[in-house]
Order: structure tokens, then sequence, then C-alpha cells
């Protein structure tokens, strides 16, 4: 089986499935309160975008050791996501299955292997 080579972050498999959680993310929070809108609302959606965009921008860079480093970063907003998710269950604007599918996705993007 031959791999393809990784030209530009576009290739990156967590890349894509970060913009698919960022699109999740949007739909999500459109059934939230309209006060929310610059809380929870808010939080969510700049976190979850913080994930693919660290992932390009250490890419980007060119450097391991930077690429690792936004990769942690990255880590950081898939757990600021996750708190936040819990506190939007907690507060009855995520139903359990909703949380489920998001976290999972959450969850697989944030895996070490």
């Amino acid at each position: 089986m031959v791999k393809k080579q990784i030209q530009s972050f576009r290739d990156l498999k967590i890349w894509a499935m970060g913009i698919e959680l960022v699109k999740e993310i949007y739909q999500l929070t459109k059934l939230f309160p309209h006060e929310e809108l610059y809380g929870l609302t808010s939080q969510l959606r700049r976190a979850a975008v913080s994930v693919p965009s660290n992932i390009a921008e250490g890419h980007i860079r060119g450097h391991k050791a930077e690429f690792r480093q936004f990769l942690f970063i990255a880590l950081g907003s898939l757990a600021e996501l996750e708190t936040q998710l819990i506190i939007s269950g907690e507060l009855g604007y995520v139903t359990a299955v909703m949380y489920k599918n998001i976290i999972n996705k959450n969850r697989y993007i944030g895996k070490d292997d």
C-alpha cells in the first residue's frame, strides 16, 4: 500500500477531522439559547476552531518540535471543548446523544498513537 505524500496541512486526516468537529459545534450551538451567544456558544466555537487552526499552523512551520508544540495547544483546546460540552449538558443545552457523538470525535482527534 502506497502512502500519500503529505504536501500541506490539508492532507492531514487529523486536520480534516478537526474541520468536521468545527462544523458539528456550529450546528450544535445554533440550538443554544440566544442569551448564550456571547457565553458558551462563543467559547465552544472558539475552542473548536482552535483545534484545526493550531494543527495547520504547527504543520506549516516545518519543524517537528514546533509542530508538536502546536499539537499540544490543540489538545488543550480539545480539553476546553469537552469541559464546555459538559457544562452545556448540565445546563440542558445538549442531549446525551449529541454529547456522546461530539465527545467521541473529540477524543478520537486527541488520541495518542
